[in-house]
Formats: C-alpha cells, sequence, structure tokens
C-alpha cells in the first residue's frame, strides 16, 4: 500500500461505515493553479502568473473551496505542489482545510522546482485502502494519474484521476494504458481533464475496451468564459448509477468544474471519515 501520509491529523483514526445504496457527489476540476483566466487575452497577460505569486490568488482558492465543500470526492487537475508561484503553498492542501476535508493526497508530474510543481490532486470524505502514483506514456514527460481504491476484494471503488496529454497520439497511449488499470476494478470511476471530447476517436476508443459508460453529450467545460468544448469528464462502470451530473458555472481557472452524483451498489463498503472539524473537537 502506498504511504497515506497526507490525511490530515484528527484525534483519532475513527471511521463510519458507508453501506451500499449511499450516494456520492463527486466533483473534478482542472484549477490551473488558481490563476483567473476569463478571456483569452488573459493568457498573455496573465502569463507572469504562472512564475511568480499574484495576491488575488488566494482569494480564487478561497471561492473554490467554498465550492468543494459540498462535494464527497474531489479531482484537482493542475495544482501545485508548493512553489514560487504559489506563494510555496501546496494547493491540495490549502483546499482540503479550508473545505474540510479529512483526507487528501497529491502527486507531481513535472517537477520544475522552486518554480513550480505540477500536480494532481485528490480530496475525499472517506478513507481510501490504497492510492497509486501512475507515470503516463508519452514523449514528453510530465503527464500522470492518481489510482485511489476505496474498499476491499469485490467491494472496491476505484477512483482515477488524469490530466491526458494535448496530442492526439499521445492521448491514445495513455488511454490504453489506463485501460489496463482499470480493466479488472468491479466498480470504477475515471474523471479529469482528458482533453478530448465526448464524440472524439480517443473516446470511442476508450468507451470501446473498458465497460465505462458513454458521456452526456451538451456538458462543454472550456473555456471558462464561453464553454465551447467537452474536455473534462466523469466516467463510470454501469454499476454506478448517475443520478446527476452537471458543470458548475464558476469561473475562475479557464475550465468549469464538472460535477456527479452516483449511487452505490449495496456490494460497496466504504468507511467515511471523521469530519475535520468534529474530529478537532469543533
Amino acid at each position: 500500500m502506498s504511504d497515506l501520509h497526507h490525511e490530515l491529523e484528527n484525534d483519532e483514526d475513527e471511521v463510519i461505515p458507508a453501506t451500499g445504496g449511499e450516494r456520492l457527489q463527486l466533483l473534478s476540476y482542472n484549477i490551473q493553479a488558481g490563476i483567473a483566466t476569463t478571456r483569452y487575452r488573459h493568457y498573455l497577460t496573465h502569463s507572469w502568473r504562472h512564475v511568480l505569486p499574484c495576491p488575488s490568488r488566494l482569494d480564487n482558492l478561497d471561492r473554490i473551496a467554498s465550492l468543494l465543500q459540498g462535494f464527497d470526492v474531489v479531482g484537482l487537475q493542475e495544482a501545485d505542489g508548493g512553489s514560487l508561484r504559489s506563494g510555496f503553498v501546496n494547493l491540495t492542501e490549502y483546499l482540503a482545510l479550508q473545505a474540510h476535508f479529512p483526507w487528501w493526497y497529491d502527486q507531481t508530474n513535472r517537477d520544475l522546482g522552486k518554480f513550480a510543481q505540477h500536480t494532481l490532486g485528490m480530496l475525499s470524505r472517506y478513507v481510501p485502502t490504497d492510492v497509486a502514483e501512475l507515470r503516463l506514456p508519452g514523449v514528453i514527460p510530465g503527464r500522470g494519474a492518481l489510482a485511489v481504491r476505496f474498499g476491499h476484494g469485490s467491494g472496491t471503488l476505484l477512483v482515477v484521476i488524469a490530466h491526458l496529454a494535448l496530442g492526439r497520439r499521445a492521448r491514445l497511449r495513455q488511454l490504453a494504458f489506463l485501460a489496463d488499470v482499470l480493466e479488472d476494478a468491479p466498480h470504477a470511476v475515471l474523471m479529469g481533464d482528458l482533453n478530448c471530447e465526448f464524440d472524439s476517436l480517443e473516446m470511442d476508443w476508450l468507451l470501446a475496451r473498458t465497460d465505462l459508460c458513454p458521456p452526456p453529450a451538451s456538458l462543454h467545460t472550456f473555456p471558462s468564459w464561453r464553454p465551447q468544448r467537452h474536455i473534462d469528464h466523469i466516467l463510470v462502470s454501469p454499476s454506478l448509477a448517475v443520478r446527476d451530473v452537471r458543470v458548475i458555472n464558476l469561473s475562475i481557472s479557464d475550465h468549469l468544474p464538472i460535477a456527479a452524483e452516483i449511487e452505490l451498489p449495496d456490494t460497496l463498503r466504504l468507511s467515511r471519515a471523521i469530519p475535520l472539524r468534529a474530529a478537532a473537537g469543533a
């Protein structure tokens, strides 16, 4: 089992069992390192914020944290592990603290030293049993995925968070890798910035090689100020009933967050962690 040292400190390690039929609120969000981008020109005029700290970043993160409080499992893309541009603040940890998540984990995929730490992150109100850091194939290194398991045996839920490459050839190789990871999971979720549309060749390829359900056709997430592309996804196994899926109108990053409500089958037995406030005696 991977080191789960990113669990936030509670007074005790107690958990509350979650029975089958419970509903989980999922969110996937490319947060663009907390940088506000609401016009195409901001890619140029705000470009310095990708290398230097800016005062508005924490305000943006606080707005994101306010949204995250309503969810059980959150996947973050384009977070930062604590570098110059983020004021040496680990953004996944900061959001976990602000949104009162009892568990978080991040994976650095592209390490530019003190200047940038490009990471994926997960926040959870459930206790995972295993975390695997995956390095995705590609000519240019720096793409990865987080595979987090909840539960045991046949009652296992696998949640994979990924941020795929911009090029189609690289995406196909990365999806082939992820299809192998997802192959034996009885209940699986793949979510993240997949950089391909719902009707793309890559998506067709993935759906043909896994039992993941096709995404809805109208959930445009990019660019956030005029959404025209559906490149952020939450895909689930047919055993996980999707009760709701939607895009949330929170225009901070150049992506909009995508959310889904899923219902767990009776065979799943997850462990919900004590909320951070309650464990701290608040």
